[in-house]
């Protein structure tokens, strides 16, 4: 018979004082002498029931002998997203959901030809259950919340070890890396929880307006089933379109190779500013109640550790905020042009999807209370009649030209003024004009030259680098 690792046995099927095996094991297996454990527990503010000790130490086992590279560890991350991702229903993809998805996005691909100057992207159309979604982004969720978990973890690690009783910091001796691990695995248990929980809601690979995946064009089935319950209208049509978004989304991604990196340093840029409010941290330290670990858990998806922005910040969260409405205007733009004659529920799914992206769902929102970072495009309705402007003014290849450089993105104030952009542009080209033709001319000597170009009000008063005296003067002998 195997014995209970919450109750370990002696040997003789009498258990023993969970209390007193961790310290023994603390001690390099050495007997505690006359040191009784229940008052050590008492001492450290523990609850000596052998029970309650058996479930609380279970609950961080995992956080204490696990180790990682960082201060999160993010294969606790990995491990709990995908079993919050498979804790509903998510079956397999089959071969006829495959075909069909694929099918759906060739589809989108010339349905968008029709409305756009950049090319397909020529990638295969992908489904993917919710365990696969989380698989394929993690990678990208790692590198867009590193600086904050990071962040959140020293501050828990620190936290714990100032707030813990001197009794047991003098036991505990080399073993405080165990409080490091754990600042890192609660985080990270925390945010894998919070992708997990998003896997339940995305529709796509890029269903948030970031390509979390490199090159990929992908639905999953399962939440597109999800996403028209209750709205009463043809699961071909709602497929065809949501299909249509992710396939513009991956064409502005692939044909525009400096977006992707542009945006993910932009959302980089914003989470590096974030500091974690320590002194929060410190207070729940105090007041957290050791038979209810899950109260760090709690107030970390509540955002109690996030403080208020600073001006740094506002600016970069506005950069962010642009770069985010300009792509999913551009997508909602060219969504309802390829689709609006051919889907006779398109405005429906239109104004559902923009409603959808401007308020996010439960888990959007738990995750950015976790990271502090918001991915929703508050600004959608006005670049998406940027963009139609821009069409009508300058066609479809002018319109798309706008994406060739960083530089040539519109700004928040075109956002607030989109029939003004094209003027406010004008001025600026001619601006650069300008001082490039200077430019070109200093470096051609251009202004050496006898006569040349003067600043305006100069005029030349005709005397030579030769002449000895001014007008008037008398010559010295």
């Amino acid at each position: 018979m195997t014995s209970n690792p919450l109750n370990p046995s002696n040997g003789d099927d009498e258990p023993k004082d969970p209390l007193a095996e961790m310290l023994k094991n603390l001690m390099g297996g050495q007997g505690m002498g006359n040191i009784d454990p229940a008052e050590l527990a008492k001492a450290a503010g523990l609850p000596d029931d052998p029970k309650l000790l058996a479930q609380m130490f279970s609950q961080v086992q995992a956080m204490m002998s696990s180790s990682s590279e960082g201060p999160v560890n993010w294969e606790l991350a990995h491990e709990n997203a995908r079993r919050v991702a498979a804790s509903g229903s998510d079956p397999s993809i089959t071969a006829q959901q495959s075909r069909e998805i694929d099918e759906a996005l060739r589809l989108a691909e010339l349905w968008l030809d029709q409305v756009t100057d950049l090319p397909a992207t020529g990638l295969i159309g992908r489904a993917w259950s919710r365990a696969e979604w989380v698989e394929e982004t993690l990678g990208t969720w790692k590198r867009l919340t590193e600086p904050v978990a990071d962040s959140v973890a020293k501050a828990l690690s620190t936290a714990m070890t100032e707030q813990m009783p001197e009794e047991m910091k003098s036991m505990m001796g080399g073993a405080s890396s165990m409080l490091q691990n754990m600042g890192g695995a609660i985080f990270g248990m925390q945010l894998g929880q919070a992708i997990g929980a998003l896997s339940a809601e995305v529709v796509s690979s890029t269903d948030i307006g970031v390509p979390l995946a490199d090159l990929e064009m992908a639905l999953l089935p399962a939440n597109v089933a999800k996403f028209g319950e209750g709205l009463s209208l043809p699961e071909h049509d709602i497929l065809l379109f949501l299909a249509v978004r992710e396939a513009a989304h991956a064409r502005l991604f692939v044909q525009v190779p400096w977006l992707r990196g542009h945006l993910l340093g932009a959302i980089e840029a914003y989470a590096r500013g974030i500091h974690i409010d320590t002194s929060k941290i410190d207070e729940l330290a105090r007041d957290l109640d050791p038979a209810n670990p899950e109260g760090i858990q709690e107030a970390l998806s509540q955002g109690v550790f996030m403080p208020q922005r600073t001006p740094a910040q506002d600016q970069a969260l506005e950069k962010l905020e642009t770069a985010l409405a300009l792509v999913e205007g551009w997508v909602d733009e060219l969504s309802w042009a390829a689709t609006e004659k051919l889907l006779p529920a398109a405005a429906a799914l239109r104004e559902t999807v923009r409603r959808r992206r401007a308020s996010g769902g439960p888990a959007e929102h738990a995750f950015s209370s976790l990271v502090g970072l918001e991915l929703r495009p508050r600004r959608l309705r006005e670049a998406a009649a940027l963009w139609a402007s821009l069409k009508e003014e300058r066609g479809t290849e002018g319109r798309d030209a706008i994406w060739q450089h960083p530089d040539l993105l519109p700004t928040a104030e075109d956002l607030d003024d989109p029939k003004g952009f094209s003027e406010r542009r004008k001025l600026a080209e001619a601006s650069d004009s300008e001082v490039d033709d200077a430019l070109q001319k200093l470096l051609s000597g251009g202004f050496d030259e006898p006569g040349g170009d003067r600043p305006a009000g100069e005029e030349s008063d005709g005397a030579g680098p030769d002449d000895a005296t001014d007008a008037g003067d008398t010559p010295k002998s």
